[in-house]
Order: C-alpha cells, then sequence, then structure tokens
C-alpha cells in the first residue's frame, strides 16, 4: 500500500457536485492499493499515519500526532499511485489492485484507522470520478509504502 499524506487546513471531496467527505484541520490520505497488500499492511500504515508527529505544538514544533492534534482524516482511493513509468510515456498500473480486492482493502482500511483514531473518517467514493479540494498546511506531504517501510 502507497500513501500520500498531506497535512491540510480544510480539505473535501465532491463527487456529481455533490459533497460527500470533509475535514477541517488534519489530513487527507491518498491510498493505492496493489494486488499484494494484506492485513497486514493496513494495521501497519494506519498506525504509522495515527502516531506520525507531523503536527505543530504550542511552541510551533512539528511534535504532535493526529492521535494528539484531534485532527480529521479524509481518505481518498487511489489507484495511480501504483503507476509504473518505467518503460514508455504511458503509465502501467499492472501493480494496482483489480477493484473486487481494493474496494473492500479500503473499506478495511477506513475502518481500521477509525478504530485506531477513535474517531469516524471521512472518504471519497470508491472508484468515482472526484474532485478533491484542498488547503495545504505547510505544506507538509510525505509518501509511505508500506512494502518499503522507510
Amino acid at each position: 500500500m502507497r500513501v500520500v499524506l498531506q497535512r491540510v487546513k480544510r480539505a473535501s471531496v465532491t463527487v456529481n457536485e455533490e459533497v460527500v467527505g470533509q475535514i477541517a484541520n488534519g489530513v487527507l490520505i491518498l491510498l493505492g492499493i496493489e494486488d499484494a497488500d494484506e492485513q497486514e499492511d493496513i494495521d501497519w500504515l494506519c498506525g504509522k499515519i495515527t502516531r506520525m508527529r507531523i503536527f505543530n505544538d504550542a511552541d510551533g514544533v512539528m511534535n504532535l500526532s493526529l492521535e494528539e492534534s484531534g485532527g480529521g482524516a479524509l481518505v481518498v482511493s487511489q489507484f495511480t499511485l501504483h503507476a509504473s513509468t518505467k518503460k514508455g510515456n504511458r503509465p502501467s498500473y499492472i501493480k494496482a489492485a483489480r477493484p473486487e480486492q481494493a474496494e473492500p482493502m479500503y473499506e478495511q482500511f477506513k475502518s481500521k484507522l477509525s478504530e485506531t483514531l477513535g474517531n469516524p473518517v471521512e472518504s471519497g467514493v470508491f472508484g468515482a470520478m472526484m474532485d478533491v479540494e484542498l488547503i495545504n498546511d505547510g505544506p507538509v506531504t510525505i509518501l509511505i509504502d508500506s512494502k518499503r517501510r522507510e
């Protein structure tokens, strides 16, 4: 699994001109699921996202986690995070999980993140054409891959 984690002042997802998910301060999580992903990847990523110290404390130092800051989380499925650009100019998505595998894992990820945070998690609509709006905070943007764990 791969995520692009963005600290935001606010973010929202719109489908067919209807806002389906939105948060104020917190993180926008673009989530890419590959065919080799398992529950262990979900558990590890949710723990990492929840505890990563990327929010400012009273002194303006990134010293607080999402959990400690009380921020929200907005999760958006993003199969293009597994694009291979190695050959030619047309990205290949061969590593991205097929929808029948990816959608249940997306739902499991949202449930696990909500459980880990102790708060509901907002989300987009799996497989839909979505308009994602955000106001980056910082900006702070972090790439995390559950297979590389670096």
